[in-house]
């Protein structure tokens, strides 16, 4: 079974090239199922896996507290798994043929008025380098929309501040063009210009944002501090990256534009994902019918 995962992750890597993230979240869930199957089965054998044994794992994890999107992206990993083995003729037959997908609630994503987007950004204060940097970090989160692995790792030569553009690697390696607005880029540009020079060291690489070290972002201090600034600003809610993402999206979408245009600047590879985003707003919609028409 190892050998046989070793191999599908090279596929994954070589010739589909598809992300680092996605490898190793797909290695996880066939390590997962390997032990289960040596454990609980005494199998350790892709030829012996039957389409009962991959059922009865998928219902042990969803026992053991696994969220369900966390199981259907194991259904997912184990189709494409046992797809690949038989088509590689390792195994005669695909157990995996008709392996149910778990169908999993949608949730209607939070989301920040605008008047409390503008309170969060106004809560960084200050003139040091950390401070100029973490408002223009902001301003480009919610002007673009980007997850916060993109903005870690958004390079120099990919932002163009005089066409208002910055060139995005998403999921899957996939290139997309994003516009950035004129608070963002201005932000960025007293960033760039007073305060990012201050920051370089010797080890300091092409990206944008760096720590005051002197080396690139990580996620885990981007949540950090824009659940920070949240607090500085007195936001109830919790407030985290991908919630300006999200605000990104829904502000779009109630200034009129297109949903089409909404999938290509967020890079979902799916129009049903950016749909999501027509429920908030028909929510709202009828929040505000029902409170001010007479015979709501």
């Amino acid at each position: 079974m190892n050998e046989a995962v070793d191999s599908f992750l090279r596929f994954l890597a070589i010739e589909r090239g598809l992300s680092t993230n996605y490898q190793l979240s797909t290695q996880q869930s066939l390590a997962a199922f390997a032990e289960w199957m040596d454990k609980e089965r005494g199998i350790a054998k892709p030829a012996a896996v039957t389409p009962q044994m991959l059922t009865d794992f998928l219902a042990s994890r969803k026992r053991a507290g696994l969220a369900s999107a966390s199981v259907k992206l194991e259904a997912v990993a184990l189709r494409i798994f046992f797809r690949y083995l038989f088509a590689q003729k390792i195994i005669s037959a695909n157990p995996a043929e008709h392996l149910p997908i778990p169908r999993i609630e949608r949730y209607l994503p939070d989301t920040l008025r605008r008047d409390v987007v503008e309170k969060l950004l106004a809560a960084v204060q200050g003139d040091t380098p950390a401070a100029i940097r973490d408002r223009a970090m902001l301003e480009l989160l919610y002007a673009s929309g980007l997850r916060v692995s993109e903005l870690c790792s958004v390079r120099l030569e990919n932002l163009d501040l005089d066409e208002g553009i910055i060139r995005v690697l998403g999921k899957g390696s996939k290139v997309r063009l994003v516009p950035v607005g004129s608070s963002a880029c201005n932000a960025l540009r007293t960033y760039l210009d007073s305060a990012r020079p201050k920051l370089v060291s010797r080890r300091t690489g092409a990206e944008i944002f760096l720590s005051l070290r002197g080396k690139k972002l990580t996620p885990q201090r981007i949540w950090q501090l824009v659940k920070f600034y949240g607090s500085v600003a007195g936001i109830e809610m919790s407030v985290y990256p991908h919630l300006l993402r999200h605000s990104f999206a829904t502000h779009l979408l109630e200034g009129g534009a297109d949903l089409r245009i909404i999938q290509e600047l967020l890079g979902h590879a799916d129009i049903s994902t950016t749909q999501i985003y027509t429920h908030v707003e028909n929510t709202r919609l009828r929040a505000v019918f029902k409170k001010f028409h007479p015979r709501a």
